[in-house]
């Protein structure tokens, strides 16, 4: 159990220092959870939503992928877990904001940009090439715009946040909710070096710091 003992460890002094504060709060999500924000994030540890954002346990619903990717809606082929995740969030949890969280120094982003793990095979990278493929047209863009520069990293970075909101778009029963105005779309971006936080302008795409 070496591996995991520094979990372990957390467990017991969350169990310790933590768990008898909020008592009346656990009980109330044993019985159910109704968050109303789903964060799509990447699975980089330096990106967890509930420490950037400072949120408790109940009150985000997170998906985390490479890149925080959304795939274009289609139901055929194999299993779908970010699209059932979105599925879930909306309709069954009837969440009203989805927010799509890239960052700095993301390796799936510069994995696109570079083309990292092209023609690799499964086991070295075939399965990253794949899901990351999802960003071949905006890397072409990119690279046309600014070469492959870490300004061109950035970018991409950005970019790859309006990937997956478009993707969000053609999901029916999200462009339904964000119709009639049950459900709201946002993008942001966080570099950890500075702490920064930047919000995605909905009308331009321009980042912003909140």
């Amino acid at each position: 159990m070496d591996g995991i003992t520094p979990l372990i460890d957390g467990y017991r002094r969350f169990k310790a220092t933590g768990w008898d504060t909020q008592l009346e709060r656990w009980e109330t999500l044993a019985k159910g959870q109704s968050p109303k924000i789903m964060i799509i994030a990447c699975s980089d540890s330096r990106v967890d939503p509930a420490t950037i954002f400072d949120v408790a346990p109940g009150q985000t619903f997170v998906v985390r992928n490479v890149a925080a990717l959304v795939p274009p809606y289609e139901t055929g082929g194999g299993f779908h877990g970010v699209s059932s995740a979105v599925e879930f969030a909306v309709t069954q949890l009837e969440v009203t904001d989805v927010l799509v969280l890239g960052h700095a120094s993301c390796g799936g982003c510069k994995a696109a940009l570079s083309r990292t793990f092209e023609g690799s095979e499964h086991g070295k990278g075939a399965f990253i090439d794949s899901w990351i493929s999802m960003l071949a047209e905006t890397r072409d863009d990119v690279i046309a715009d600014m070469g492959t520069s870490d300004d061109a990293v950035r970018e991409m970075e950005h970019r790859a946040v309006g990937v997956s909101l478009d993707n969000l778009r053609t999901f029916p029963f999200v462009q339904e909710r964000l119709d009639d105005g049950r459900l709201k779309l946002h993008g942001a971006w966080f570099g950890i070096a500075e702490g920064d936080l930047l919000v995605r302008d909905p009308e331009t795409g321009a980042f912003n710091p909140a």
